[in-house]
């Protein structure tokens, strides 16, 4: 797993085109990357595999197997940070490629100031997992940071049960930060990628207070609000996307829902308690 303190600083760079697969290339070699570069996405997996690159940057339209087979091929072996570049930028096409294991999608035509900026937003995220997180070998995205929480159950005689009852609670939902479970009564154990599992925490913290697309992508990537770092309608379709993915694991629907609401042209946020 790639680690951005120890880790070799090296990035595979798989695009077609040569004019943006040299102007990849630049920006990465700017960042302090030494680059592979391939054209095509069967070499871009075995470029991945030979190197185990800290960022992997992938078109989607490619000769041979398309961006998203790769992105699933690569992720089922590789925890690179993978930045998925593309011109589609319907909803659809954003689910697919977050699906895949994309951590970032950005849409071409890109600007280099602002790959540059995602590049240090990611590497600012923890890769650390706990094994219960670790065994899932679809998961997405950062690890979110350990936050007050409140106490439920029974009171334990012992620091191991004081963390066993550590949840927290709306209506039939439950998640646990420390061992990052996520329970719903009538479903048992939901298995969430990373990212679902930090936006649903999130919402779980801030309770009836509304989050916003923008402040939930600044969330996933570390930053605060006030920050230099763009979000753009990508980064929202993409929280749109992963919101879409949650809901359908929880049994929760948009239109009459149980525990995350959609404030229209705003976000979202939890249902008033029963």
């Amino acid at each position: 797993m790639p680690d951005a303190s120890a880790a070799p600083k090296v990035a595979v760079v798989i695009e077609d085109d040569p004019d943006v697969r040299h102007l990849l290339a630049g920006v990465l070699e700017a960042a302090g990357f030494s680059t592979i570069a391939v054209d095509n996405g069967l070499d871009g997996v075995q470029a991945v595999l030979a190197h185990q690159p800290l960022i992997t940057t992938l078109d989607v339209t490619m000769p041979g197997i398309d961006g998203f087979e790769a992105a699933r091929r690569i992720r089922a072996q590789s925890d690179t940070y993978i930045i998925m570049l593309t011109a589609l930028d319907e909803e659809a096409d954003v689910v697919l490629g977050l699906t895949a294991g994309a951590d970032e999608y950005l849409n071409k035509p890109f600007r280099p100031r602002e790959l540059r900026a995602r590049i240090d937003a990611m590497l600012r995220r923890s890769r650390t997992l706990t094994p219960a997180a670790s065994a899932q070998q679809d998961q997405v995205g950062p690890s979110f940071p350990a936050a007050r929480v409140a106490q439920v159950g029974g009171e334990g005689d012992s620091d191991a049960e004081a963390h066993d009852d550590t949840w927290i609670t709306h209506s039939d939902l439950r998640l646990n930060p420390d061992t990052r479970t996520v329970i719903v009564q009538e479903r048992g154990e939901i298995e969430l990628t990373r990212t679902e599992f930090d936006l649903l925490y999130a919402l779980l913290e801030s309770k009836r207070r509304v989050r916003s697309k923008a402040d939930l992508t600044l969330m996933l990537r570390g930053e605060s609000y006030v920050t230099s770092y763009f979000v753009g309608d990508a980064d929202k379709r993409a929280i749109e996307a992963h919101m879409t993915n949650l809901r359908r694991k929880l049994g929760d629907s948009p239109a009459q829902p149980r525990y995350i609401e959609t404030v229209r042209g705003v976000g979202y946020r939890l249902t008033p308690e029963d």
